[in-house]
């Protein structure tokens, strides 16, 4: 595993448990780390994550529209 130092402004006041939070959040995101990877990262359960990247404004469905679209339309020809 990498290990990464930041220097954050003393003014800033954040727990070093909130910061590896909000970056797990982000890289999963935009789709560096699975749900179960960004979660490990953080050091929570999935279920937990799940429910704190609403926190960061991150939606648990990290699915592109075009393919959520296209997963409807074979669902109704499968149940026609």
């Amino acid at each position: 595993m990498k290990t990464l130092s930041i220097a954050l402004p003393d003014n800033l006041d954040l727990s070093t448990k909130e910061v590896t939070t909000a970056l797990a959040a982000q890289l999963y995101d935009i789709g560096k780390l699975s749900l179960g990877q960004a979660a490990n990262l953080a050091g929570y359960s999935k279920a937990t994550f799940m429910e704190l990247l609403s926190n960061y404004k991150v939606s648990v469905f990290n699915y592109p529209a075009e393919e959520l679209d296209q997963d409807f339309e074979n669902a109704k020809n499968y149940y026609s």
